[in-house]
This record gives C-alpha cells, sequence and structure tokens, in this order.
C-alpha cells in the first residue's frame, strides 16, 4: 500500500482480536506508514487476543475504559509520550448493550443498561474528545472516526438500544467537528459500515440471513472489514482535509436501495426453505 499515512501516528480504539474491524483499520494503517497505538479495556484484554496481536506486530498497547475520563487522560498522554508527538488520528470502534446481551427487548429495557450503553457507545467519544481538548494532543488537521450504523437513523428490529447510541454518536461527531475544526482543522467523521461478521454482530438474531440480504440488496455488494479499513486510511490521510461532520455511508448502497431483484429473490429462498423446515 502507497504510504498514505507516512509519520503520521493514531490510536485505534476497541480491537478485540483478529475478526475486529479496528484490528483491520489498525493493519491497514500500519502499512500505509502511520506509527499505531492499541487500547481497549482489560476485560477486553482477557477476552480477546489483542495483547498477543499488538506484540507480534509492533504495536503498544494501552488499557483503558473509555467511560473513565482518568483512564482516557491516561490515554491520550500515554499515546503521545510512546507516539512521540502529538496524534494524528483516531479511530473509536467502541460499543456495547448489555440489553442486547441479556436478551431484553426494546420495549422492556433496563435503564441501568440503557445508561451505560449510551455512555460506552456514544459518550465516550465525547469524553474522549473533549480530554484532547483540553490536553491539545490533536496535531492540526488530525482526523477523528468513529464507526456507527445505520440503524442511527432506520428502524431495524432487534438492534434495541444500540441504534439510540449510534444516533448520539453521529450528533456528538458533528458537534466536535464543528469545534474542532475551528480550532485546528480537525476532523471529526463517522463511517456507517455495511454489517460484517464480527463477535458484535453475533448478538443480533438472524445475523447471517441479514448479512446474505444485505449483500443481495446492496448493488456494490456489502463493504468488508478490508474495505472499511481503506476507507479510514483516506478520511485519516491528507487527501481528505475538508471532510468533516458527515457521517458517510459505506454500505454498497444499501442505505440508497428500497429494492433489488437479486434481494427479493433471496427473500424468496428464505421464505421456501422455512416451508421446507
Amino acid at each position: 500500500m502507497e504510504s498514505y499515512l507516512k509519520d503520521k501516528r493514531g490510536i485505534i480504539l476497541g480491537a478485540l482480536d483478529e475478526h475486529s474491524l479496528a484490528w483491520h483499520v489498525a493493519l491497514r494503517c500500519q502499512a500505509a506508514g502511520a506509527t499505531v497505538v492499541l487500547s481497549n479495556t482489560e476485560m477486553a484484554l482477557r477476552l480477546g487476543t489483542i495483547s498477543s496481536l499488538a506484540k507480534t506486530n509492533g504495536m503498544p498497547l494501552i488499557t483503558a475504559d473509555l467511560t473513565n475520563i482518568d483512564d482516557i487522560r491516561h490515554l491520550i498522554s500515554e499515546a503521545q509520550v510512546l507516539l512521540g508527538g502529538k496524534i494524528d488520528f483516531i479511530l473509536h470502534s467502541v460499543a456495547q448493550s448489555q440489553n442486547l446481551r441479556r436478551h431484553k427487548s426494546y420495549a422492556d429495557a433496563n435503564y441501568t443498561y440503557y445508561m451505560q450503553t449510551l455512555d460506552i457507545s456514544a459518550i465516550s467519544l465525547h469524553k474522549l474528545l473533549q480530554t484532547c481538548y483540553d490536553q491539545d494532543a490533536l496535531a492540526p488537521f488530525g482526523s477523528v472516526v468513529a464507526l456507527t450504523y445505520l440503524a442511527s437513523e432506520r428502524f431495524q428490529e432487534g438492534y434495541n438500544d444500540m441504534a439510540d447510541a449510534k444516533a448520539l454518536l453521529e450528533s456528538i461527531a458533528r458537534n466536535w467537528g464543528g469545534i474542532y475544526g475551528q480550532h485546528n482543522g480537525v476532523r471529526v467523521n463517522t463511517i456507517s459500515q455495511s454489517p460484517v461478521a464480527t463477535h458484535a454482530e453475533e448478538q443480533f438474531e438472524f445475523v447471517h440471513h441479514f448479512h446474505e440480504y444485505a449483500e443481495q440488496m446492496a448493488p456494490l455488494g456489502r463493504a468488508t472489514a478490508d474495505d472499511l479499513a481503506d476507507v479510514c486510511v483516506a478520511l485519516f490521510s491528507d487527501l481528505t482535509r475538508k471532510i468533516t461532520m458527515q457521517t458517510i455511508m459505506h454500505d454498497g448502497g444499501f442505505s440508497k436501495t428500497l429494492l433489488s431483484n437479486k434481494g427479493i429473490e433471496h427473500l424468496f429462498r428464505l421464505n421456501a426453505q422455512k416451508a421446507n423446515e
């Protein structure tokens, strides 16, 4: 890959294992010439394989809980030490819902879990950017990207309180994009990604059928994790200095497609399969 990120320094948040979107982005950024620091919670480090992946690929790893301001302050200050200067880019790929994990429906949400979902999946971005702003940690014309999903603006049954969290995440990105852009040219965007096979996706019922449906409905097919990594590299690079406060639909055209013959045929096949079971 060309050195679009040569001499740039970045933090990738939320990688759990080799299936994580964030891990694909980290590898692609490194291949494009960037120096990368990884971060996730202590629990994630125990449950996943990111520690060994980071060591194998020479990426420093800092433990941090993005709901905890002290942890975030330590992360941002320590990352600058490890990177040898101010931060050029950040990927926010952090989300969790206990209502989903515990199969609590949206109509029967546990409100303690609900607030945790908003804090982890959206407000954490505000805390992160406020800390960067206070520490003057982001380099001029830096770039911050957060991962979102189409359910932020459309009803998807079963996506639960994560839909609300993604809508809030996009609003936070717009507001900070306005503030940070005027401050020193830092861009803040979100990417609305196609559904892909990750551990988080496994929480959703009928996820594999939905993946195939999205593949058939989208004119370009579903965007893969590697496709996402390429878009992140572009947004982190100097080629996109005038793109900010945007939600970029990276889904092969799925979000703009009402009907397609392939999508309808897929639904008929599913119905026929159910009838034969």
